[in-house]
């Protein structure tokens, strides 16, 4: 049964041919899992506290991003970015996979009220870049995956077409049928 339940050609089937539920329930998890691998890569404190109690001033965070961290999460969106580009369209891999980041990123850095004036300018320009970085680094996951089947796709389709005749007989002006 579960063997049935986990082929890969199910798994890696195009949405556009599955029923509307497995549509939905696909894309809802990928935004799960998204969120999810932001929030285990990149912690965050909503309270707003400084590190150590010794340095009042200090903007450093009791949770700060660390580098493994950066980089698990962009390995993470890049396989979502991937596996949905595969099976969706582009714009539905960058909602799905993109959007949930992003979003908890904004959450974060909007629930730090009392920022000081440089940084109040600063936070806005940082989310913009990361959106864009993260934006940009999932659609184009999803765009080459996306490209790399469809095209073996059409390359297969091309070559059954010239085994069956028809592309020659075309191309000498016998028409099709």
């Amino acid at each position: 049964m579960t063997e049935r339940l986990l082929r890969p050609q199910k798994l890696l089937r195009p949405l556009r041919t599955r029923p509307w539920p497995e549509r939905w329930l696909t894309r809802l998890l990928g935004a799960v899992l998204a969120g999810a691998a932001y929030l285990l890569c990149l912690p965050w404190d909503p309270r707003d506290r400084a590190a150590t109690p010794d340095t009042p001033g200090s903007i450093t965070e009791t949770t700060p991003v660390t580098g493994p961290g950066a980089v698990v999460l962009a390995a993470v969106l890049l396989a979502l970015g991937v596996y949905f580009g595969r099976r969706d369209a582009p714009a539905w891999s960058l909602l799905v996979v993109a959007a949930p980041p992003v979003t908890l990123m904004y959450v974060s850095f909007r629930t730090h009220a009392e920022i000081p004036d440089a940084e109040a300018v600063a936070w806005p320009l940082t989310w913009a870049f990361f959106t864009l970085l993260i934006s940009a680094g999932v659609l184009v996951a999803a765009s080459v995956a996306r490209r790399s089947v469809f095209g073996a796709d059409r390359d297969r389709e091309e070559r059954e077409r010239v085994a069956e005749g028809w592309v020659l007989r075309a191309h000498r002006g016998e028409g099709c049928g």
